[in-house]
């Protein structure tokens, strides 16, 4: 696997200044946000684009919520979120439309993506311990609700999971039912 890696630059935002780097894993560009300073144990947030959940703040989902929980977290108490560009579970943009309109129609997250040929979860990790590696990382707290995550660092030690706690609404309560009964996410 081939990686190109950017420079480190600035990126100063709502949540406090951060660093920023890309990683270019063929046609996908995906994210390092840093704080300046890297705690010898940092906090970790592997995230997935969501495009709907984190520009447009959609409420189908708890994407953009995570996110932004994620950045003040670490804005906070030292650490990197990874933005992967896995749009839709990595069905991309286009699928997850038609999936959100299976489930417009009374499918529910899982129940779509298997309409439309995909498994429940498309998305894969090997990048992260990658990036991890990059920045010699050996030991983290690991920011996340989804075991898959968890399961996916096999060279990297999670010393602590830290559980992200969004309050559910009207139009995600079914998808976060459906994360936890048939996905096994620790909410």
């Amino acid at each position: 696997m081939e990686i190109k890696i950017s420079q480190i630059a600035n990126l100063p935002t709502q949540y406090g200044n951060f660093n920023i780097q890309c990683f270019k894993e063929g046609h996908k560009e995906h994210l390092v946000i840093f704080t300046k300073e890297l705690p010898q144990i940092p906090v970790v947030r592997v995230h997935s684009e969501c495009l709907t959940g984190d520009a447009l703040k959609s409420k189908k989902c708890d994407c953009g919520e995570q996110l932004e929980f994620a950045l003040k977290y670490i804005a906070k108490n030292g650490g990197m979120v990874i933005y992967l560009r896995q749009e839709g579970r990595n069905i991309g943009l286009l699928n997850k439309v038609n999936a959100y309109s299976l489930q417009d129609k009374g499918l529910d997250t899982v129940e779509a993506n298997h309409q439309l040929g995909f498994s429940a979860d498309e998305r894969t990790y090997e990048i992260v311990e990658y990036i991890l590696n990059h920045f010699k990382i050996k030991k983290i707290k690991l920011l996340t609700n989804n075991p898959k995550k968890i399961e996916s660092l096999k060279d990297i030690k999670i010393v602590e999971r830290i559980p992200i706690k969004i309050e559910p609404n009207p139009y995600n309560e079914n998808y976060l039912k459906t994360k936890k009964e048939k996905m096994g996410h620790l909410l």
